[in-house]
C-alpha cells in the first residue's frame, strides 16, 4: 500500500495541533482564553509553513489513490489558512465583548479547516465525502455556538436536518456512481464514464450528486437554509460560513464534477448547472432587495455570487475553471470584509445587523465608511474594484463557450443587484446617523480590515498576478 505521509503533512499537522489545543484549553481559566486564540493563529502559521515545505511541482497520488497533492491544492490550502486567520482576528474582540471567547470556537474552526483541506486533496469520492462531513459537523456546532440564543439553536436545528438530507442525497448519488463505474477514484471514474453512453442509472446518479453540490453552495432551489443560518448564527460564525467554507464548496464541485465527471459535461451536468445558475442569479439578487437585515441581504448576495461561480464550470474548459477559482478567491475577500464591518460596528449588547445601523457612518468615521463603500462597490461589480474584474472573467468564459444569452442574463442580474449594495452606501453618506457611539476597534482589527478593503482595489487595478496564478496551478 502506498503511504506517502509527507504528502499529507499539512493535514497531519493540523490534526495534531487540534489535539494539543483541546488539551491546553481544558486547563485554561476563562480569563486566559487569549492563549487559545494565539495557539490557533500559530497553528495556521505552522500549517502554512508545512504546506510550503512539502509543496510539489507535479501531481502526487498516494494512500491507494484516495489522496492527491498538486500545485492547485497547495494554493487553495494557503488561501484557506489566510481566510481562517482573518476570521479569527475579526472575531476575537466581538467574542470577548459578548462573553463568547471560548476555546471551542477556535477548535471547531480548525476542525472545519481540516475538512476543507481533506476535500481539496481528495482523489476518491469516499475521501471527498469524509472531508465534507468533517466540515459540515463543525458548521452545525458553530451555528449553535451561542447556547443562550434560541434563534441560534433553531437555525442550527434547521441546518442540521436539511444538511443531513443533502449529505444523504450526495452519498446516494456517489453510491450509484460506484455501482455504474465500479470504482471510487475520480480519475478512474472520468475514464470509465468518458467512453460509455449516458445510461439512466448514470444520469440518476448525476442528478443526486448535483443536488448535494448545489445545497453545499446554497444555490437555488436548495438555498432555504442559507438566509436563516446567516441570520441566526452569531456574526463570527456567519463570517466563517460565508467566507472560509466557500473554499470547501469549490473543492467539492472542482474535484467531483470537473475532474471526476468532466467527460459528462456536455451531455450531462452542464445543463443542470445552467438552470441552477440562472435561478441563483435571479432569486438571489431580486430577493436581496427586500431585506432589511444586512446579514440576510449578504446571504442572498452569496446566492447570486454562486451563480457567477457556476458560470466558470458551465464553460467547461480549464480557462473557465480558473475563472471560477479567481471568482471564489475574490468573493471570499469581499465577504470577509463585509462581515468584518458588521462585527466592527457591533459592540457589547448591540448587533449591527440592520442596514439602518449603517446610517450616517460617514459622520461617525469617514475612513470606515470609505472601507464599506469599497466593499459594497466591489460586490456590486463597480470598476476599478476586483468584483468587476472577477465578473468579467467568468462572463468571458461563458461567451467563449458560445452561451451569449447566459452572459447577458449575468449582466442583467448584476445590474439589478447593484441596487441593494448602493443602498447601503446611500445610508452611510446621505442619511442622518441614529447612533453617535464612537467606533473604537482594536488596532489589529483596524489594520487588517483596512488592508482587506484596499486589497479589493489593488486586485481590481492589478488582477493579472492572481488570475495567472489560478490559471497556472490549474494547468490552463
Amino acid at each position: 500500500m502506498d503511504m506517502n505521509y509527507a504528502a499529507a503533512a499539512p493535514e497531519i499537522f493540523v490534526g495534531l495541533a487540534i489535539c494539543v489545543l483541546l488539551l491546553v484549553d481544558v486547563f485554561l481559566r476563562d480569563d486566559q482564553r487569549e492563549t487559545t486564540y494565539v495557539l490557533a493563529m500559530l497553528t495556521l502559521i505552522g500549517a502554512a509553513a508545512v504546506t510550503a515545505y512539502f509543496a510539489v511541482g507535479d501531481q502526487v497520488v498516494t494512500f491507494s489513490g484516495s489522496y492527491v497533492t498538486d500545485p492547485a491544492s497547495a494554493v487553495l490550502k494557503m488561501f484557506a489558512y489566510v481566510a481562517l486567520g482573518v476570521t479569527f482576528l475579526y472575531s476575537r474582540e466581538y467574542l470577548q465583548n459578548n462573553g463568547l471567547l471560548k476555546g471551542e470556537f477556535f477548535v471547531l474552526g480548525l476542525f472545519g479547516l481540516l475538512g476543507i483541506m481533506i476535500m481539496i486533496s481528495a482523489h476518491s469520492m469516499l475521501t471527498l465525502y469524509l472531508g465534507l462531513e468533517v466540515l459540515a459537523l463543525s458548521q452545525y456546532t458553530l451555528v449553535a455556538f451561542n447556547r443562550d440564543s434560541a434563534v441560534s439553536a433553531e437555525s442550527a436545528m434547521k441546518y442540521f436536518v436539511l444538511g443531513a438530507i443533502a449529505s444523504g442525497t450526495l452519498l446516494y448519488g456517489m453510491s450509484l456512481l460506484y455501482g455504474v463505474t465500479g470504482t471510487l477514484q475520480l480519475d478512474e471514474i472520468a475514464a470509465r464514464v468518458g467512453g460509455a453512453e449516458l445510461s439512466v442509472p448514470t444520469l440518476l446518479a448525476l442528478a443526486f450528486v448535483i443536488v448535494g453540490v448545489a445545497f453545499k453552495f446554497g444555490a437555488v432551489p436548495f438555498h432555504m437554509w442559507l438566509p436563516d443560518v446567516y441570520h441566526g448564527a452569531s456574526t463570527p460564525v456567519t463570517l466563517f460560513i460565508g467566507s472560509v467554507t466557500k473554499l470547501g464548496s469549490f473543492a467539492l464541485i472542482w474535484r467531483l464534477l470537473s475532474e471526476g465527471l468532466g467527460p459528462m459535461h456536455d451531455g450531462g451536468w452542464r445543463d443542470m448547472l445552467v438552470v441552477l445558475c440562472v435561478l441563483s442569479l435571479g432569486i438571489g439578487n431580486v430577493v436581496a432587495i427586500a431585506q432589511t437585515n444586512i446579514k440576510r441581504m449578504l446571504a442572498y448576495s452569496t446566492i447570486s455570487h454562486v451563480g457567477f461561480i457556476f458560470m466558470g464550470f458551465i464553460a467547461g474548459d480549464e480557462a473557465g475553471v480558473s475563472a471560477a477559482l479567481f471568482y471564489t478567491f475574490t468573493y471570499i475577500l469581499m465577504a470577509a470584509a463585509a462581515f468584518g464591518m458588521v462585527i466592527l460596528l457591533s459592540r457589547r449588547g448591540f448587533e449591527a445587523e440592520r442596514i439602518e445601523d449603517f446610517k450616517g457612518l460617514n459622520a461617525r468615521s469617514p475612513w470606515f465608511a470609505f472601507v464599506m463603500l469599497m466593499i459594497m462597490f466591489s460586490m456590486a461589480g463597480v470598476p476599478p474594484f476586483v468584483g468587476f474584474y472577477s465578473k468579467l472573467v467568468v462572463l468571458e468564459a461563458v461567451l467563449d463557450a458560445g452561451l451569449v444569452w447566459l452572459a447577458a442574463a449575468g449582466v442583467l442580474f448584476a445590474v439589478i443587484g447593484a441596487y441593494y449594495y448602493i443602498r447601503v452606501v446611500w445610508y452611510m453618506y446621505f442619511a442622518e446617523p441614529t447612533d453617535s457611539t464612537p467606533l473604537s476597534p482594536a488596532i489589529d482589527m483596524r489594520i487588517i480590515i483596512s488592508a482587506n478593503a484596499l486589497a479589493l482595489l489593488a486586485l481590481g487595478l492589478f488582477p493579472g498576478g492572481l488570475l495567472d496564478l489560478c490559471a497556472r496551478v490549474l494547468g490552463a
